[in-house]
């Protein structure tokens, strides 16, 4: 019998918010008030800037947001000129479907509140241009089912994005994961898959991957590390190899950076670190 966890997700993020030492967590998470502050704050980081830069030309289009907790995304996209539906099976006015429709009603915005799994999507095929998830997938009851939803609902040539998923170098690695979660102990939500379990599911949904990207690879999984911090972690690495003149060199170039990122991804076996995932459907 497993560990009963008798929090709600809004009674741990509501218990996290109250943890004078987590502050700088509910930051990074963007579940500080007011919900109009933390999603413009999101808008303008990092990670929302590698994302628009990621889509390109999909953006100004209609979006299906997955799992859109408060809304951060939703808003993202809206303000960048997208027609946005954000499902959202939680209901909670912090973290759920009530605090988007608040979202929305405030900032005018073009996001429609569904709230719905994303094992079973209450949409036609061919809807969406693009199928957006943060952190959700990990979280699916049945990966395959939610792949092929979204593969469903996605029009012909959209696209499928989903990032800061939870992975495992091999299925023990779980358990550590979970205990080392800040909030699993209180609500039991969390859970992390192998890379190949969501690669082989979003290639059964008939999707085309187009890219794979490693915890290291990119802004999107490593925030809220800047790009700045990210390049001075480099620097102080490989100064130690090949000096500081040639090491400072290397992580000013996007090339080096990239190719830098890709290394460490390879070598990271930490339990629970984000990958991301772009996919197309022919």
């Amino acid at each position: 019998m497993g560990v009963e966890h008798p929090h709600t997700w809004e009674q741990a993020v509501d218990w996290l918010r109250q943890q004078p030492d987590q502050q700088s967590l509910v930051q990074h998470c963007y579940y500080d008030d007011p919900l109009e502050t933390a999603v413009e704050r999101f808008y303008r980081s990092e990670e929302w800037g590698a994302i628009e830069q990621l889509l390109g030309p999909y953006l100004q289009e209609k979006v299906l947001d997955i799992g859109a907790g408060r809304g951060i995304s939703s808003y993202a996209f809206a303000k960048a000129g997208c027609s946005v539906v954000a499902l959202e099976p939680d209901p909670s006015i912090i973290v759920g479907a009530q605090a988007i429709q608040f979202l929305a009603d405030r900032t005018e915005l073009q996001i429609e509140v569904v709230q719905e799994y994303g094992e079973g999507l209450p949409f036609a095929d061919d809807t969406f241009d693009i199928v957006y998830g943060r952190a959700v997938l990990h979280h699916a009851h049945q990966l395959d089912r939610f792949c092929s939803e979204a593969a469903r609902v996605l029009k012909p040539k959209g696209v499928l994005l989903v990032t800061r998923e939870h992975v495992l170098s091999k299925e023990e690695d779980l358990q550590k994961f979970l205990n080392a979660h800040t909030l699993h102990h209180l609500y039991g939500g969390e859970n992390a898959y192998l890379l190949q379990q969501y690669t082989q599911a979003i290639d059964q949904a008939g999707l085309r991957l187009k890219r794979v990207i490693g915890p290291w690879e990119s802004v999107i999984n490593y925030a809220p590390m800047t790009r700045s911090a990210f390049c001075s972690m480099m620097t102080s690495i490989l100064a130690r190899r090949v000096g500081q003149g040639l090491a400072q060199k290397l992580a000013s170039s996007e090339i080096g950076q990239r190719l830098f990122g890709r290394y460490l991804s390879y070598r990271s076996h930490t339990p629970g670190r984000h990958y991301s995932f772009l996919a197309v459907k022919a």
